[in-house]
């Protein structure tokens, strides 16, 4: 069951109504992308500043994930190929975008798999939001032996995932492709043995880098262990915008990557970039393409929206906090069983009884994207 449950069906059957062993996972992999912005220093004056908080072996268990069935074995980091003047302590430095982890044996047995897990972070620093709202196109290059130059991805996810910070990164070891491929495809190679699968979460963002790694590793093949046995890559997208291409779309569908794009259907970074040139306008007449539908961007993957209410305050419809509020109180009809309040008050004091002092650093990042996003008009 696990592999339909990982989208080797599409998730057919699964999203409509939605599937509860599928809502619990997805949940399961919003918690461990939300365990990045508990553990991401927002402190200037910290020694950590735009790192982790705690080192590998107890980051999970310090955020509250203790039995989450995973162990750390890689911090991963990026640097924006990106300047601004004005902010000099952000601007062109490495910082912390998330971790590399495996399932225990423990885990492992429950889930039927030994999991590679790979968690993103979303947009938190000035020059992250400069590269998520670069709207330009450009190859993506990846394969030294096909360069499939049609295939393109929006630049500023493609500079984070390819940039090299040599000077002032103390942790960081090469580009944020670099570390990924390197640490991801040495599990594969240790657990290549066992049933084996290939998760990538992010938010925002976040997600964004899931894609294009998703895209990276099946491209080069590192996924494939014999001829005959390729380890399956899936990603859980929250609040992702678009990445790339229609050609970039079909690649990642012919490479057998899977990706749920679980969007809240208020939130408008996810439908970001493409405001005008997207697949609804690459097509005339549902089969005649414009001359330049192939700078059109498309969303990748099987699209669950979580629609349950209109809220439509930018301010926090992107937050990964509401996302999970989101897939945990599942109809209007239950809450009003089990509470009386409407469904927006109920799932609104849910959220506050689940934020401390920790989340506020993340609840000022989602003000100031909204912020932003108001300001855009978009």
């Amino acid at each position: 069951m696990w592999r339909e449950i990982q989208g080797s069906n599409d998730w057919c059957d699964l999203i409509t109504p939605l599937n509860p062993l599928l809502r619990d996972e997805i949940i399961r992999y919003g918690e461990l992308v939300n365990a990045c912005y508990k553990a991401f220093d927002l402190d200037p004056s910290s020694k950590r500043y735009l790192n982790c908080k705690h080192g590998k072996a107890s980051m999970l268990r310090e955020v509250g994930m203790s039995s989450s069935g995973y162990e750390i074995v890689k911090y991963v980091y990026a640097a924006p190929g990106i300047s601004m003047p004005t902010r000099q302590a952000d601007a062109g430095r490495s910082r912390w975008i998330g971790y590399v982890a495996v399932s225990n044996d423990e885990h492992t047995k429950r889930i039927g798999r030994r999991d590679i897990l790979v968690s993103f972070r979303g947009t938190v620093t000035c020059t992250e939001w400069l590269a998520n709202l670069m709207s330009s196109l450009a190859p993506a290059r990846f394969d030294p032996n096909n360069e499939h130059l049609d295939v393109m991805v929006e630049s500023g996810f493609l500079s984070l995932y390819t940039s090299n910070d040599h000077h002032t990164c103390k942790f960081g070891q090469g580009s944020c492709r670099e570390q990924l491929l390197k640490a991801v495809s040495s599990l594969i190679n240790k657990h290549k043995g066992e049933d084996l699968g290939v998760t990538l979460v992010g938010h925002s963002m976040g997600s964004s880098l899931a894609v294009l790694f998703g895209y990276d590793l099946t491209e080069l093949g590192l996924n494939r262990v014999s001829p005959s046995n390729e380890v399956p890559v899936t990603v859980y997208s929250f609040g992702g915008p678009r990445v790339g291409n229609s050609r970039f779309k079909e690649r990642c569908n012919e490479l057998g990557l899977k990706v749920l794009r679980v969007v809240n259907s208020c939130d408008p970074i996810a439908k970001l970039p493409g405001v005008i040139l997207n697949e609804g306008t690459r097509v005339v007449g549902g089969k005649y393409e414009h001359p330049w539908s192939n700078l059109c961007y498309v969303h990748v993957g099987i699209e669950l929206s979580l629609n349950l209410f209109n809220l439509e305050n930018p301010k926090c419809v992107h937050d990964m906090e509401t996302y999970l509020g989101l897939l945990k109180c599942t109809t209007k009809e239950k809450v009003k069983k089990n509470g009386g309040l409407g469904f927006y008050e109920k799932t609104k004091e849910m959220l506050e009884k689940q934020r401390s002092v920790s989340f506020w650093p993340l609840q000022d990042a989602a003000r100031q994207v909204g912020e932003l996003v108001q300001s855009l008009g978009f």
